[in-house]
């Protein structure tokens, strides 16, 4: 009996141990997080983007698009209803730490045939007896949470809910810039509708020339002819231009949640815009900039409370019942003391065999939890893998654009003077034709080259978070022990000051306006 006693102790012990909430695993590995980001940093950056990063390219119009944005999209406003239905879930799982109380009131009325026997006679008097009957009663009922399952499920919501709420910031974002690169995209084809209009206008003067030419028997009509090939050549590309102008309006209403039938934007070019300089910081700091990434943490917690949640439903389900209430043929005397009752109880629920089925759970659980730290990590090297690539494109196409804007210069030049050689008879139509069509492509490459600076700069935004920065205590993976902050330099090797180190465990969040 002793050594009965001992084994169950243990095995209660064990079980207790088992029910209780398991760490969280813990993704991230030292090689995963780089001490300093290598693409190039402009030294005179803004360190990290603020809350309203887009005021920044001076663009109001720009600036009124994304709030508008904002309160009407229609895919940000599925994710508000995501979040109100995470919200609800919680709700649903906390309701199971609370006691279910049920009241019930009753009144019946029933007639039902008897037979009496009359005394001192052979004959049976037949009737019927009516008869009523009122009832209240309440009912209780509270499962024990001694196993934590119930605790564990709500744990797994309000992870849920936090995925939920991350998700959210990840839409508004990703709208943020869809909104600010489709805007960039509509001017910049304006813009280049109207390179290719002056090149029209200038390949007609240049026409017109070579027609007077023709006339007057210096030129042939080879140069004519070539002329009027270039100048269709052009004409033909402004109607392509007219259409992709067309469908980039019609997205930028759908993104505002607008009919695309009569919406316009008012800007013209990218010219009044200034693209803004920013530096990402520390890598370790990425982790609690990035919505998705902190969505990615979240949904593991969930995962791995459900983890918890599964092995909990293993041990027995312990259930405590009460029951009172009255009961009374007559409703005046209802309430009295004489017509009441009550009882309790207990009930203990163990499966013993399910074919399987907990266990089947189980592994579920634990199979999407590994699922969703491949995901967890999978999301943290590809959020610094998108800021090397901002990085490195905005500096790229900054170099692009310079370049670009050396050439259209020399090239207008060039176009001028053969213009001026032309007339007087100095240089041919070949050489007119080759320079005119060399300003026309530098002209459009520029005008390409700064809307992908600008998109550049808005893709780096977003992948540094948009100006987004999680609640420290939200939080659920540290920074590896083995990861050392540096401080990050510009291009040219001059320290930036402005990022303060992070720590080697969980950083603390930046203060961002208007959070």
């Amino acid at each position: 009996m002793k050594y009965l006693l001992q084994t169950a102790s243990v095995a209660a012990l064990s079980a207790a141990m088992l029910g209780c909430t398991t760490p969280i695993p813990q993704a991230l590995k030292g090689p995963d997080i780089p001490v300093a980001f290598v693409g190039p940093i402009a030294g005179d950056a803004d360190v990290w983007p603020k809350a309203g990063w887009w005021t920044q390219f001076s663009s109001p119009e720009l600036n009124d698009l994304i709030v508008e944005a904002k309160a009407k999209n229609f895919n940000l406003a599925v994710a508000v209803a995501s979040v109100l239905q995470a919200k609800a879930q919680t709700d649903v799982a906390r309701a199971a730490l609370f006691p279910s109380v049920d009241l019930e009131g009753s009144a019946t009325r029933q007639s039902t045939p008897a037979s009496t026997l009359v005394v001192g006679s052979p004959t049976t008097v037949k009737g019927n007896i009516t008869q009523n009957s009122f009832g209240l009663s309440a009912d209780a009922s509270y499962a024990l949470d001694f196993w934590g399952l119930a605790q564990d499920n709500l744990r797994a919501a309000d992870e849920a809910l936090k995925a939920a709420r991350y998700n959210q910031e990840v839409v508004a974002l990703t709208i943020t810039e869809d909104v600010a690169t489709t805007y960039f995209n509509v001017l910049s084809l304006r813009q280049q509708i109207a390179i290719a209009q002056r090149n029209v206008d200038a390949a007609n003067t240049i026409l017109k020339i070579t027609q007077a030419q023709v006339t007057n028997g210096i030129a042939s009509n080879l140069n004519l002819a070539q002329q009027e090939a270039l100048v269709d050549s052009i004409e033909a590309t402004i109607p392509v231009l007219h259409e992709q102008e067309r469908e980039a309006l019609f997205a930028l209403a759908i993104l505002l949640g607008r009919p695309p039938e009569g919406f316009d934007v008012k800007g013209q070019t990218l010219d009044g815009i200034k693209p803004p300089t920013v530096a990402p910081g520390l890598p370790s700091s990425l982790l609690q900039r990035r919505p998705d990434v902190a969505q990615a943490e979240a949904n593991l917690a969930s995962a791995h409370a459900n983890v918890d949640a599964a092995r909990a439903a293993f041990f027995p389900a312990i259930s405590l019942t009460g029951n009172g209430g009255l009961a009374s043929t007559a409703l005046g005397t209802l309430f009295l003391g004489s017509s009441f009752g009550w009882g309790i109880g207990a009930s203990l629920l163990q499966t013993i065999f399910d074919g399987g089925k907990l266990i089947g759970l189980s592994d579920v659980a634990k199979a999407e939890q590994k699922g969703l730290v491949a995901t967890y990590r999978g999301a943290v090297i590809q959020a610094f893998s998108d800021v090397e690539t901002g990085l490195s494109q905005v500096s790229n196409y900054s170099s692009e654009q310079e370049a670009l804007t050396r050439e259209v210069k020399d090239s207008t030049e060039a176009f001028r003077i053969s213009q001026l050689q032309y007339r007087e008879g100095i240089v041919d139509l070949l050489t007119v034709l080759q320079t005119e069509q060399t300003l026309f492509t530098a002209e459009q490459t520029q005008a390409q080259a700064q809307l992908a600076h600008a998109q550049a700069i808005v893709g780096l935004y977003k992948a540094m978070g948009g100006g987004w920065t999680e609640v420290a205590e939200d939080a659920t993976q540290g920074i590896p022990a083995g990861t050392m902050p540096v401080t990050p330099t510009a291009v040219d090797g001059t320290p930036i000051t402005a990022t303060s180190p992070a720590p080697t465990s969980t950083p603390e969040p930046a203060p961002v306006p208007g959070k």
